[in-house]
């Protein structure tokens, strides 16, 4: 019997080229192509070295998997925060969704494939004060999310139950990662702890559950060369609550009300982290704990803890300073005005009146 081809989507990004170049040096496996819409950094070329390249939009998917013969298709150009330089919401939906339907149309029509898997995320589930204190796989959300990549998640996983109906000969697999942290992950999540002063929501300590990164590319690797049809939790065993987590970032927690959170990320811009949305708002006040039982018993592994990820996250960034004096008391009026715009918005709105 040949090797199969595999075509791994999202080489441009860390996590697609990293599976890429692991799948490339599995004896297991034959030919590997890597498909993206963009090139793929310089740094990534060493990984990338055995990955035969091409650029392509979701729109030629049809045409070269059945040109390449694919017996297995790796779904990665999910992502997961919108990039204003590339066209913000609208981009991340049209690649999310869009670009999913389109790549699942394509593996429809391709009768030699036999395998599928399609990255996910535990977001699927959503956030509300409803939320039980696990989730298994056959969880529904309680309620729609209000985030854009929760709901583009909760798409995607729609067109997946179709093909699955489709094309039952397909072994299809779903992993639903939980957020992804580790000394060489760069999310929205590790700017956000790797701020000096960390914003939180005032009463809320939700419970946090982590993937290390290297742990997820181990998944992602026996999910495309072994048999694993069915959709797997894939997180850290254990918690850490929020505090736990600032504290043992050495980090300084500022409390904001709930209506403020969202202010608090023009706050994070002033220091040079970044910005985060609703997904990861929702988070911060809700937490999230999914079951991961069954990951372990069909996959035989088992991801290192949720507080070891954290740690080995924090040996690459070990400087624990916190503001001085004088750039917290700035960073509080900041946040305070921002949370006084929100509330003079909403009496303004509530009375009908133009906002200040």
């Amino acid at each position: 019997m040949t090797s199969p081809t595999v075509v791994v989507t999202g080489i441009s990004r860390f996590i697609g080229a990293r599976v890429a170049g692991r799948l490339a040096a599995d004896s297991r496996v034959g030919r590997v192509v890597g498909l993206d819409v963009a090139n793929p950094s310089p740094d990534f070329s060493d990984l990338l070295r055995d990955v035969d390249q091409v650029r392509a939009d979701a729109g030629a998917v049809s045409s070269i998997v059945a040109d390449l013969d694919a017996q297995a298709v790796v779904h990665l150009a999910v992502v997961s925060g919108p990039d204003q330089q590339y066209g913000g919401r609208a981009a991340m939906k049209e690649q999310n969704v869009i670009g999913t339907m389109q790549l699942l149309a394509a593996c429809q029509q391709a009768p030699q494939l036999r395998k599928l898997v399609i990255r996910s995320s535990t977001a699927a589930y959503g956030v509300s004060f409803r939320d039980p204190a696990v989730f298994t796989e056959d969880t529904e959300p309680r309620e729609v999310p209000r985030g854009g990549f929760a709901r583009d998640i909760l798409d995607i996983e729609a067109y997946v139950r179709g093909f699955r109906r489709r094309r039952p000969d397909v072994t299809a697999t779903v992993l639903r990662f939980a957020p992804f942290i580790g000394a060489a992950a760069h999310t929205s999540l590790t700017r956000y702890f790797a701020q000096p002063v960390v914003p939180t929501v005032i009463g809320r300590d939700p419970r946090l559950q982590f993937v290390h990164v290297d742990d997820a590319l181990e998944v992602l690797h026996r999910a495309a060369v072994e048999d694993h049809p069915g959709t797997f939790n894939v997180a850290g065993p254990g918690v850490l609550t929020l505090s736990q987590a600032i504290r043992r970032a050495g980090r300084l927690g500022v409390g904001v009300p709930e209506p403020g959170m969202s202010t608090a990320a023009g706050f994070t811009r002033v220091f040079g982290v970044g910005r985060y949305g609703l997904d990861q708002i929702d988070l911060f006040i809700h937490g999230r704990v999914v079951d991961t039982s069954r990951l372990a018993r069909e996959f035989g592994f088992v991801p290192r803890s949720t507080a070891a990820a954290f740690d080995d996250f924090l040996r690459a960034h070990p400087d624990g300073t916190v503001l001085g004096r004088d750039r917290l008391a700035a960073a509080e009026r900041a946040i305070l005005d921002g949370i006084r715009r929100v509330r003079g918005a909403d009496r303004a709105e509530r009375h009908g009146l133009e906002p200040a």
